[in-house]
């Protein structure tokens, strides 16, 4: 059982294929079908754009059919139809399943405005289970493994489902969260390194990982990489899929860091080739993605080296099934076999849109300052901030950063420095940046995500 290449060999040696693109078109037919009978709501929608969900046998159709919908759009498309009823009525009109069926709340983290709401049935959880088990497998994870995680619990949806999901899965889970604290993490990590002599996976944000290489040895008077960990499972923000940023991490640690994405359009994990190719996605069979042009919104056909904003359109699940749901995130995505001979089509997170910045209309996403940034440590923290004066996207130049210097790096050698990192940036990014010098330490560090925006117009 453990020799065999994927989790799911009946669905996943056929991803990315042009016979799962059949299964997929029969799929969108009923989950159509059941979203016009179950929601109220989509269904007065679908009945205002005039659209015969009979007639929908293609993306194309899907694609001429239906506009794409970010979280504002779908908030201000719920809201719209608030009567009687309250709340509960008003979800019990939207959602494909009646509230009483609903066994699970989680939410977004966000970060980017308030928190989007998942619900979860029991087939829900069983749908989000196999996902995970096929995330697990392909990350070299299998039954019987111990896996800590210390990602948010408190509502987040890498939290208690995932839990779950490990726990249906057979893993040995430790679920310490990343609430209880820095500290309270690295003592549980150290207890199950002794218990076991190892720790076979660990769920943590980047941001989170890059904090506990400093805080371990002031903590526990050990390295990170005393702690046995095998590999690293990374979501939440960008970070695994960082270069700079995925080595400081695998260096520090010793081990591979998986970056993983999922719940919003579906699940995607990263393999273990060298370089870094990006994340095969695992669920053809249950969701159709797409491209749009983040401007016109226009679909971007898929193919190799392809970039635009991800649309997803579920094609199974029971509650909150939408139709060409725009997650904001911009990808690029390649069709061609990967090197390490996994099947699945592979996206790379470029940014999100709600991220954006533009400098005399170069498009900048703070992950690809952070790459940047961390490419020159020790010299610097690694740790930084965009300080924005007036409100995004329009940046008037120079972009300022506040930067942390590394510990002990002498400050009459900033100068120089700062110099370098312009250089860099320029050839990179084709931005040069004004950096305005801190001391290391300075900078808030996350156990979620690193916001790396400062709102100086906001003071």
């Amino acid at each position: 059982m453990e020799d065999r290449l994927y989790w799911n060999m009946e669905i996943e040696p056929f991803l990315n294929t042009p016979g799962m693109r059949k299964i997929q078109i029969e799929r969108l037919g009923q989950q159509l079908q059941r979203i016009y009978e179950k929601s109220a709501i989509q269904r007065k929608y679908i009945d205002s754009l005039g659209v015969d969900i009979t007639k929908i046998r293609s993306l194309e159709d899907l694609q001429k059919a239906f506009p794409p919908m970010d979280k504002h759009q779908v908030r201000q498309l719920v809201l719209s139809h608030m009567g009687e009823g309250g709340i509960e009525g008003l979800l019990n009109n939207f959602l494909c399943s009646p509230l009483n069926q609903v066994v699970l709340l989680a939410t977004t983290s966000g970060t980017t405005g308030e928190p989007t709401p998942y619900f979860f049935t029991q087939g829900d959880l069983e749908l989000m289970y196999e996902s995970m088990a096929r995330v697990l497998w392909r990350c070299g994870l299998r039954p019987g493994d111990v896996v800590v995680h210390a990602m948010g619990l408190s509502m987040f949806g890498g939290g208690i489902p995932c839990v779950l999901s490990l726990i249906h899965f057979g893993a040995g889970t430790v679920p310490v969260g990343s609430e209880s604290g820095t500290e309270r993490v690295l003592t549980y990590l150290n207890i199950v390194h002794m218990v076991k002599g190892k720790i076979d996976g660990v769920f943590m944000t980047p941001s989170f990982a890059e904090y506990l290489i400093e805080k371990c040895p002031q903590l526990l008077n050990v390295e990170v990489k005393d702690l046995g960990i095998r590999r690293l499972l990374s979501g939440g923000e960008p970070g695994a899929g960082i270069e700079a940023v995925r080595t400081k991490i695998e260096g520090a640690f010793g081990c591979r860091i998986y970056d993983m994405m999922g719940l919003t359009a579906g699940f995607w994990c990263s393999c273990s080739h060298d370089p870094y190719q990006g994340m095969h996605f695992v669920r053809d069979d249950t969701c159709i993605l797409e491209l749009v042009h983040p401007e016109t919104k226009e679909p971007v056909p898929i193919e190799d080296g392809a970039t635009g904003e991800l649309v997803g359109t579920a094609l199974a699940g029971d509650t909150l099934n939408m139709i060409r749901f725009n997650s904001n995130d911009i990808m690029q995505v390649f069709t061609s076999p990967c090197p390490c001979g996994l099947s699945g089509a592979r996206y790379k997170v470029i940014g999100r849109s709600d991220d954006m910045l533009k400098v005399k209309g170069v498009m900048v996403y703070p992950a690809a300052i952070d790459n940047v940034i961390t490419g020159f440590v020790p010299r610097v923290t690694g740790e930084f901030r965009i300080v924005l004066s007036e409100p995004p996207p329009r940046v008037v130049p120079p972009i300022k950063l506040k930067v942390e210097y590394g510990e002990g790096f002498p400050q009459e050698s900033l100068t120089v420095l700062s110099g370098e990192i312009a250089d860099k940036m320029h050839d990179a990014l084709k931005i040069r940046p004004e950096i305005i010098w801190i001391p290391p330490g300075t900078l808030e560090r996350s156990v979620h995500k690193t916001q790396f925006i400062e709102k100086a117009y906001e003071k």
